[in-house]
């Protein structure tokens, strides 16, 4: 089988959606999932202002608000979960995307004085950071929050990891990549931007140019940049579409150099390192 065809089995992309029936699958998803486990009441999730927590913050609190209804069990709850690094500068799009989804419960954390702490302690036992890697503690910060959050309220932490983000493994290692469950998974960014317009989504949350905006050095780096290679050709890729060889190679060669991103800890069972 050749690679791009194993890779789109492996994330479950299709070449074309049917709009409306993939909000439903995802919206069906969380709640099948919380109704088989009924000690889970809650749903959090960490909001940005990008395209992918916006989209998967409306799918959570539709499924949330539709179990209430259907059970009459005033417990389930959406909590969203903004987690600035002091002032984020798009906070607009932030409050914008809240506005939007409209969630139960909003609850902010400020991340910057515990990876300011984190950072000292390190620093204390002879380790200096770099950017690069500080950026990462941010992801895990966020993600520790939003677990401690969940916790406290009978949650599960909801993922926007999507084929497009999946294939690059363009997240962090048990950071924004180390959650319970994941709604958009097979979807790619332009089905995602399909998705929030028929949900109604304000166009500039969707068309904005996206970015992880972790390090300090390089503010709002677009992750296009990041990755070498456009959303456009990876979302083509992904649709089964012939692309430019130079592109396919650089998707590619994010896909194999990253998979253990998208696996469980590595064991003495596994093997697929050695190919």
């Amino acid at each position: 089988m050749a690679l791009q065809q194993e890779i789109i089995e492996a994330l479950g992309v299709k070449p074309t959606i049917e709009v409306k029936q993939e909000i439903r699958t995802s919206v069906d998803f969380l709640k099948s999932y919380l109704k088989t486990y009924p000690f889970i009441k809650s749903l959090v999730l960490g909001i940005s202002g990008g395209q992918d927590s916006t989209l998967t913050g409306k799918l959570s609190q539709t499924a949330i608000a539709e179990l209430r209804e259907e059970t009459g069990d005033s417990a389930y709850q959406f909590i969203a979960v903004r987690l600035p690094y002091g002032v984020q500068a798009d906070e607009q799009d932030c409050q914008d995307a809240i506005d939007f989804i409209k969630p139960d419960r909003v609850l902010t954390v400020n991340i910057k004085e515990a990876i300011l702490a984190s950072e000292k302690a390190l620093r204390d036992a002879g380790v200096t950071l770099s950017d690069f890697i500080r950026g990462n503690e941010k992801a895990r910060e966020r993600m520790k929050a939003q677990y401690s959050i969940a916790g406290m309220n009978a949650g599960v932490v909801v993922g926007t990891d999507h084929a497009a983000e999946a294939v690059t493994g363009f997240f962090t290692k048990y950071g924004d990549g180390g959650t319970d469950i994941n709604p958009i998974f097979r979807l790619n960014k332009g089905q995602g931007k399909q998705l929030l317009k028929e949900l109604g989504c304000p166009e500039h949350l969707y068309l904005k140019q996206p970015t992880a905006d972790l390090e300090d050095d390089r503010p709002g780096l677009q992750d296009e940049v990041a990755l070498g290679v456009t959303y456009e050709m990876i979302d083509q890729y992904l649709e089964g579409k012939t692309i430019d060889d130079a592109a396919a190679k650089i998707i590619e060669g994010w896909y194999l150099k990253t998979e253990h991103k998208r696996r469980p800890p590595i064991t003495v069972f596994d093997d697929f390192w050695k190919k």
